[in-house]
C-alpha cells in the first residue's frame, strides 16, 4: 500500500505542478488545459488516497461485510443466507465515503462546519462543472488553488482522524517539487 500512496503523491504533485504551469504560461489556450487538468488530476489523487485508505482499513477484523463493501465500492448479496462482497462495482459518492471513512475509523463523525469540508464541497462542484458540463465552467488559477488547497486539507484530516498523524505534503502547499 505504500507504494500506491507514493502514486497517490505524484498525481497530487502533478496536479500542483499543472497549477504553476498555468501562471506560467502566456496563452489562453495553455492556461486554461492546465487548469482542467489541475483540477482532474488533483481528484485523481484524492481518489487514490481514499482507495488506498480503504483498501488498508479493510484488514481489520472489526469491519463488517457492509463496510467493506462501501470502502471497496463493491456490491453486497446474499448468497446462501450470509451477505458476502461480489465483484460487482457498487460506486459510491465521492463524499460520502469520505465521510465514512473519517467516521468509521476515528469514531468522530464529520462536522459540516469544518472549513476543510466546507471548501472540499466547493472543489466538488467545480470539478462537476468541468466532468458533467452544462455550460462553459468558471476555471480559474483562484479556485482551482482553493480545490487542490481543499484536497490536501482534507487528506490531511483523514490523516490526523484516522492514524493520529499530519499527512506530510500538507505543510508544502500548493508548492510542487516537479520541474517540468
Amino acid at each position: 500500500m505504500a507504494e500506491f500512496d507514493l502514486f497517490s503523491d505524484q498525481l497530487l504533485g502533478e496536479a500542483k505542478r499543472f497549477l504553476e504551469k498555468s501562471s506560467e504560461a502566456s496563452e489562453t489556450e495553455a492556461k486554461s488545459a492546465y487548469l482542467h487538468a489541475a483540477l482532474m488530476v488533483s481528484f485523481c489523487a484524492l481518489e487514490a488516497r481514499i482507495n488506498s485508505i480503504g483498501d488498508e482499513a479493510c484488514l481489520r477484523t472489526d469491519l463488517t461485510v457492509h463496510d467493506k463493501g462501501i470502502l471497496l465500492e463493491r456490491d453486497v448479496r446474499l448468497e446462501n443466507g450470509e451477505f458476502k462482497l461480489s465483484n460487482a462495482l457498487k460506486m459510491t459518492r465521492l463524499e460520502e465515503r469520505i465521510e465514512f471513512l473519517h467516521t468509521r475509523l476515528s469514531g468522530k463523525a464529520v462536522d459540516r462546519n469544518w472549513e476543510w469540508w466546507s471548501q472540499l464541497q466547493g472543489a466538488i462542484h467545480l470539478r462537476n462543472e468541468l466532468t458533467h458540463p452544462k455550460r462553459i465552467p468558471t476555471v480559474t488559477e483562484k479556485n482551482v488553488g482553493m480545490a487542490l488547497q481543499a484536497i490536501i486539507d482534507t487528506i490531511d484530516a483523514l490523516s490526523k482522524a484516522i492514524y493520529r498523524k499530519k499527512y506530510p505534503a500538507a505543510s508544502e502547499g500548493l508548492r510542487s517539487r516537479l520541474r517540468f
